[in-house]
């Protein structure tokens, strides 16, 4: 055995610890709750020097995948974390990655499917990869996260797969437990060995197409293989795991039994709930019942020898799945655990339950009253475990009074298209509208001096008459819709990240049929997405194609500079310098590590009617904007409006000052407000002309996730951000004097 120590981690922290010690060379990454902690602890390593991995940032889980496959086939160590509609979005590279048969690692902190968003774990991500050919290791307590995260990378190289290692989310992933981890680095890389990939694209003297096109019977063959891939991993993953056991003095097997032998009723489980489990089979002893718990380690290859061992005896089993397979009556392990029986000519009953969806506990209590329905004759052969019945005289409240048309149209603010084509503003005065009705209430949960409340109102005293408002994913929508109430007087409707601007589009045009064909009242309805939480990271896309078509919409982005609903890692748009959860501060890295995404002239050059930025800090300014953001999304097209959005809980300062901190912005023309009308850049406001022009470190100086950047220490990376802010400024001065610019 090898010389161990004891951590008290949880299991995202040991599996961010195992890739520190294999020292991978690429991780390829998007956050997302509840494993965006291992990139996180990862990244705080690197700031301190513990290992070399390259941590690429991607803008979201598909591209991380992409970065993770671009860099397995240049012949190198890979490694990703995600979960739940991350993994989805990112599945349909899992097929290219075992189909080309490149070998890495990724971890899976299992989580809710949503529609409805729920950020809780229960298994219903992974079980979309079961017929992806990777090879998928479940993992129950914290420290086998650790060992098999080990494991997976030698299974994966000796049988040129890639590997999954699944936990349940929020609770292996984030229960912390006292574990043995190797004392030394160099003892896990031994046990590794080196890593000679028979084929890569960086191999110039053996030149090698990687994907290529293929018809049948090339096809077959091909699945073929990764089906003796398999087969082939069915010997493997014992032997390496027997491997580990020598080294570390930790057995993993395949599937595990308690107290199963002499069982006459059988739990099944995975996870952290084969432990609940097994304390109650305890308490049905106790009672003179013979009852057990087994629980399966490996998901693929389905280790069905192994399991029948564990179970053959019998007479009834409950199959508990934290996940359905809707309209199969059962989840997907009571459908495997099914058809092995079936092959070895089993007729022991049976029973499925669905339990624990969107992260409900599971309690000793519960898994007892699932083993006494194996007593009884009668019970349901599948089952929801836990639900409850609705108040069928509960009548549907609605918690506003609608803000009618009517009520919505003062007449304060008005804009519209002249025939020059820029839109002519009238009123807009702070004071006048705060007549306007409030669409969003009072009441809502965003944390104190957050800018998303303050920014969205502020679009909304602009724009006249009705509106439907979707949002993205992120603080604005969490803080606004906790089921089952919302803090919205107006339609709203929710799609994910990467989602939004499509999903809008839709309904624009939804809308429009519908009144073409009579189907709804005639009237204009001013269509509004807002996104942030680094929504136009994942979203730019979708953005990008929604522009490009020009549906009649106005998408607002509150850029808070990170993805705070995540906990604050770094987005594209954080400022270069600043620390966050994925871009710390240490001996070796400064913080954010590149300048900071322009998307008023990404969105500038699809050629949108308008395009502006705004800031709650010149409120009329902002007003103004939205009314003529509404007069250009009815006339002409899409409307595009960014405004800064505080967040004192990751920027490090104070709530009461977030009005300063935004002004700050603008004068040093970090955020400078100006508008693209039809192509036709003006200045709305310039700090130069009024001497208010402040450098860069001014502002850095007012929040703590740049204040470490006006130390001497970073004076020259400091000054290559007041250049390139100089730069843009200049550039932007420069299209405004010149309308061809």
């Amino acid at each position: 055995m090898k010389e161990q120590k004891v951590l008290f981690e949880s299991g995202n922290e040991l599996a961010a610890y195992a890739a520190k010690q294999i020292n991978y060379h690429v991780m390829g990454y998007y956050p997302i709750t509840p494993s965006t902690q291992i990139a996180e602890s990862l990244d705080a390593m690197k700031a301190e020097g513990r290992h070399d991995i390259s941590l690429i940032a991607a803008e979201g889980e598909h591209s991380a995948a992409g970065i993770c496959y671009g860099a397995s086939a240049g012949g190198g160590r890979v490694f990703n974390a995600t979960s739940a509609n991350g993994l989805l979005y990112a599945l349909e590279q899992l097929p290219v990655q075992s189909g080309t048969r490149f070998p890495m690692v990724l971890n899976v902190a299992c989580r809710t499917v949503s529609g409805p968003l729920s950020i809780k774990g229960d298994h219903s991500d992974i079980m979309y990869t079961l017929n992806t050919g990777w090879i998928i290791l479940f993992a129950d307590t914290p420290q086998a996260v650790y060992d098999m995260n080990i494991c997976a990378l030698k299974i994966a190289e000796a049988v040129k797969l890639p590997v999954i290692v699944a936990f349940d989310g929020f609770f292996t992933s984030h229960q912390k437990r006292r574990c043995q981890v190797f004392a030394q680095d160099e003892d896990v890389r031994e046990f590794l060995g080196s890593y000679d990939a028979e084929y890569s694209a960086l191999d110039l003297e053996h030149p090698v197409t990687i994907g290529s096109y293929m018809n049948e019977p090339d096809l077959l063959n091909n699945k073929y293989q990764l089906h003796l891939a398999m087969e082939q991993a069915k010997q493997e993953i014992p032997k390496v795991f027997n491997e580990y056991a020598a080294i570390s003095g930790r057995s993993i097997h395949e599937a595990e039994g308690y107290r199963n032998e002499d069982a006459e009723i059988l739990l099944f489980v995975l996870g952290s709930s084969f432990h609940t489990a097994k304390a109650a089979a305890d308490r049905m002893r106790e009672r003179g019942v013979k009852a057990g718990v087994i629980t399966s380690h490996l998901l693929r290859p389905f280790p069905k020898e192994a399991l029948y061992a564990l179970c053959a005896n019998a007479k009834t089993i409950m199959a508990a799945d934290r996940q359905d397979s809707y309209g199969a009556g059962g989840g997907n392990m009571t459908l495997e655990l099914k058809a092995m029986l079936q092959e070895h000519g089993n007729t022991s009953r049976v029973l499925s339950r669905i339990y624990g969806l969107g992260g409900r506990d599971f309690y000793v209590d519960e898994a007892v009253e699932m083993l006494e329905e194996c007593l009884k004759k009668d019970s349901s052969t599948f089952d929801y475990f836990g639900i409850y019945p609705g108040d069928s005289s509960l009548e549907i409240q609605q918690y506003f009074a609608p803000v009618s048309e009517e009520k919505s149209s003062p007449g304060l603010t008005t804009a519209a298209v002249d025939p020059s084509g820029r839109a002519v503003v009238k009123g807009g005065r702070v004071n006048e509208t705060t007549a306007m009705p409030k669409r969003l209430a009072p009441g809502h949960g965003a944390c104190p001096g957050c800018g998303i409340p303050v920014n969205v109102n502020l679009l909304l005293r602009g724009i006249e008459g009705n509106v439907v408002l979707l949002f993205q994913t992120g603080c604005g929508m969490v803080v606004t819709t906790g089921y089952p109430k919302t803090a919205f007087k107006v339609p709203y409707v929710h799609n994910l990240f990467q989602n939004g601007a499509a999903t809008l589009a839709g309904l624009v045009e939804m809308c429009a049929q519908r009144q073409k064909r009579g189907e709804l009242a005639e009237g204009d309805i001013t269509f509004i997405m807002v996104s942030g939480d680094g929504g136009m990271d994942i979203g730019m896309g979708s953005a990008i194609g929604t522009a490009l078509r020009n549906n009649h919409l106005i998408l607002l982005e509150y850029d808070n500079g990170g993805y705070m609903n995540t906990g604050y890692q770094l987005s594209y748009s954080t400022p270069m310098g600043a620390k966050s959860s994925t871009s710390h501060v240490g001996e070796n890295q400064y913080g954010k590590q590149f300048f900071h995404k322009d998307t008023p002239q990404i969105m500038a050059a699809t050629n949108i009617p308008y395009v502006a930025t705004v800031a709650e800090s010149n409120p009329t300014d902002f007003i103004k904007k939205a009314a003529k953001a509404k007069a250009y999304a009815k006339q002409s097209g899409m409307a595009y409006l960014k405004a800064l959005s505080a967040c004192p809980l990751n920027w490090g300062d104070k709530p009461n000052k977030e009005r300063g901190v935004i002004g700050a912005a603008v004068d040093c023309c970090y955020f400078p407000l100006y508008e693209v009308e039809n192509g036709i850049t003006t200045i709305s406001y310039d700090p130069e002309a009024r001497n208010k022009k402040i450098p860069v470190a001014d502002w850095f100086a007012l929040m703590g996730r740049t204040k470490h950047m006006t130390k001497d220490a970073y004076r020259d990376i400091m000054e290559a951000i007041q250049e390139e802010t100089d730069r843009r400024w200049a550039r932007l001065k420069a299209r405004a004097k010149d309308p061809l610019l």
